[in-house]
């Protein structure tokens, strides 16, 4: 019964909308426009200032996180970024060795995965790390065919790192990556 009350008021509604701009010539098709004109308007400059606050809630600074545990290949994620003027500047997401040898500098790593997947660390660590600074949203970066497994520790951590940003917290964050056996 509610819904029929709702939907006989619309008809009515935009009937008489009808009746009148048919009436009402140029002058009501003008002020129509006009009036959409203002609203448009109205939600360009919300938009914008939606955006000028979510920057504005990160603190400049370098944020850094790290896993305390290499994998069964040896490798462990180091990831920061950079924030100035309350926007990401910066993003380093890598994996190192025990030796701090990163793994997107890793010829024979990247030779390797290129041949098997398409795609090696030195391809997508950079990928992931520009889609964050360009988009300022890690639930924006989009996969990266052939790195599933990187992308998604990428998307698990940059949202730590945006929290510490909002909250202006340096301290480095460490994530206990125990494998378990």
């Amino acid at each position: 019964m509610e819904l029929k009350k709702t939907l006989s008021t619309a008809t009515l509604l935009l009937a008489s909308t009808f009746v009148l701009a048919a009436c009402g010539g140029a002058d009501t098709e003008t002020e129509t426009e006009s009036s959409a004109a203002a609203s448009s308007e109205v939600v360009v400059e919300s938009s914008s200032e939606a955006t000028s606050e979510a920057a504005a809630e990160l603190k400049d600074g370098t944020y850094t996180l790290v896993e305390k545990n290499f994998d069964t290949r040896g490798w462990k994620t180091e990831f920061s970024i950079t924030v100035v003027d309350g926007k990401i500047t910066e993003s380093t997401f890598d994996n190192v060795n025990e030796a701090g040898e990163k793994k997107s500098e890793d010829a024979e790593y990247q030779a390797n995965m290129s041949e098997k997947v398409g795609v090696g660390p030195a391809d997508y660590f950079p990928q992931l790390n520009n889609q964050l600074i360009e988009t300022q949203d890690p639930e924006a970066v989009e996969v990266v065919t052939g790195a599933t497994s990187s992308t998604d520790t990428f998307k698990k951590y940059a949202p730590m790192l945006i929290e510490a940003a909002e909250a202006g917290d340096t301290t480095t964050i460490e994530i206990d990556n125990a494998v378990e056996e």
